[in-house]
């Protein structure tokens, strides 16, 4: 299984107007470290599925969106939930961090 990538054009339709908190990973092809923490997501998409949306952004790609949430070090994980102000995890070190930082966000 693999995330779906997203940009500018779909963003607000995908994350913002959307039912299901959504993971959204910031990241760039020439981060060794997020292609390292790529599987991981896609795990969490199968594990999460239909209770969370999970999409990625390249930074490279889509360097607006990139400012408008101030990444300034990747990968970030912004967690989105409708009405709530977003909030984010840098450079997660393992599966464990993220699912707890899910579950401490409502997301189980």
């Amino acid at each position: 299984m693999s995330v779906t990538a997203i940009g500018k054009v779909n963003f607000d339709k995908e994350v913002l107007q959307s039912e299901l908190p959504v993971l959204v990973d910031f990241w760039a092809p020439w981060c060794g470290y997020c292609r390292r923490l790529s599987p991981v997501i896609d795990q969490l998409d199968a594990a999460y599925e239909g209770r969370l949306s999970i999409r990625k952004v390249n930074i490279d790609e889509e360097p607006e969106l990139a400012d408008t949430y101030e990444v300034e070090t990747i990968p970030t994980l912004y967690l989105f939930q409708k009405g709530k102000t977003p909030v984010s995890v840098i450079a997660p070190q393992a599966k464990s961090q993220v699912t707890d930082w899910l579950k401490e966000n409502g997301v189980d």
